[in-house]
């Protein structure tokens, strides 16, 4: 099998990325071709689950805040009921 890279640009990326992954430029190419396909299908897989979507994006953003339940007292005060 062979693989025919056409473009000055295309050789000095597969290039650069062998050189800083110390691969070589086939196992380079390779693992950046395998690494985009599996973004590309995670991502049309994700199209049709708007609900898995949704949880993800939830579950993310989640560790950001405080998620415990207010207590009254916190309610009264957040909403000028204090008093």
């Amino acid at each position: 099998m062979a693989l025919s890279i056409k473009t000055d640009e295309a050789d000095r990326l597969a290039r650069e990325l062998a050189r800083l992954t110390g691969d070589t430029m086939t196992g380079a190419v390779t693992m950046a071709l395998r690494e985009r396909l599996a973004r590309e299908r995670a991502a049309r897989a994700a199209d049709g689950d708007v609900a898995g979507r949704v949880r993800a994006f939830s579950e993310r953003v989640r560790a950001n805040y405080d998620t415990r339940p207010v207590t009254k007292a916190e309610w009264d005060w957040a909403s000028g009921d204090e008093g």
